[in-house]
């Protein structure tokens, strides 16, 4: 394979050893979208790799970066978790399912108004035995979640506060060990499409095409954030996983362009546009596969555009990077 940056091969067996919890225990699957490719005309393959399918509460792409970020929490002692996200975070479900089967406290910040009768995430983070506290707005959870921590602390606790997404140099590192599941599926697409927030999932694509010596082209789909602003925060994490593996940051920053649709974005986080709601119904009743109208709706939305406008030539291969989400189509 081709060697795009110095040290992949050892940054690769640094990566193997690194701990993670077994969330994921074999590949999730990839298949081929062939309804939907004909409905709209046929075009490039199309197929999906399918991390909703994670069968570990309820999968998506958080499993694969709580996998590694947990597992060093609990190796420098941590005994309780605290994270944050909106009322319906998919991240915030994930973390509540990795402290129950640790046997952890898990307290979770969220900005937003408490339900009267829980629905999707939310109901999930109460069956799951998290404790919700809610906050009015964004800005509010970094100070929420700092106060939990220090009450954790006074009670004895070691508590590890997630950032959002878990998306960390440590975490993306789950997505880099998912593009070697993807190489030994099968060929690597020559393009990736996928919903792009929190920058972690990626980081990790681009630092694992970088480093199996992939060109896959990688594109992330904004569901909020300016394309500039999502791309800083990739800069910044790749970096961040060149110290972890070894290797050098910038080199793997610079690998591979970074990519952010944000045209995709309509309304605004969470709300439905008329192209996602098309996506969404298309990929239903083509395909039986559910997108939510906050992620992966939009993502695929991006790339049903693309075919159609010909930005895709005909004879490739676009994979699209199925983050989960499907939670949220109840709330």
């Amino acid at each position: 394979m081709p060697d795009f940056i110095p040290g992949a091969r050892d940054a690769l067996e640094r990566l193997r050893a690194l701990p993670a919890l077994p969330l994921i225990t074999e590949p999730t699957p990839i298949q081929e979208m062939t309804r939907l490719r004909s409905a709209l005309g046929g075009g490039p393959r199309l197929v999906v790799k399918r991390d909703d399918a994670i069968p570990f509460g309820f999968g998506g792409n958080k499993v694969r970066k709580l996998a590694y970020v947990v597992a060093g929490a609990v190796a420098s002692g941590a005994d309780a978790l605290v994270t944050s996200g909106g009322v319906q975070s998919n991240h915030a479900r994930v973390t509540a399912a990795v402290a129950a089967t640790l046997g952890m406290p898990c307290v979770i910040v969220a900005n937003g108004v408490r339900q009267e009768r829980p629905t999707a995430n939310a109901f999930l983070d109460v069956l799951l035995g998290a404790e919700v506290r809610y906050v009015g707005s964004r800005e509010a959870r970094a100070a929420a979640v700092e106060d939990v921590a220090a009450e954790l602390r006074l009670q004895g606790r070691t508590p590890v506060a997630i950032p959002l997404g878990a998306s960390t140099p440590l975490g993306a590192l789950g997505f880099v060990r998912a593009v070697g599941e993807m190489l030994e599926q099968g060929p690597a697409p020559d393009v990736i499409v996928h919903a792009s927030s929190s920058a972690g999932t990626q980081a990790g694509l681009l630092a694992g095409c970088a480093l199996h010596g992939v060109p896959t082209r990688v594109i992330g789909v904004s569901p909020d954030d300016p394309s500039a602003s999502i791309a800083g925060r990739i800069r910044e994490v790749l970096r961040g996983m060149g110290s972890l593996l070894g290797i050098d940051g910038a080199a793997l920053a610079a690998a591979q362009p970074i990519v952010v649709d944000d045209t995709f974005i309509g309304g605004g986080y969470g709300v439905p546009s008329d192209a996602s709601r098309e996506a969404q119904r298309l990929a239903a009743q083509r395909e039986a596969m559910f997108v939510d109208n906050t992620y992966t709706a939009k993502a695929l939305a991006a790339l049903i555009a693309s075919v159609r406008s010909g930005r895709i030539p005909r004879d490739a291969t676009v994979m699209f990077w199925h983050t989960g989400g499907q939670v949220g189509i109840f709330a």
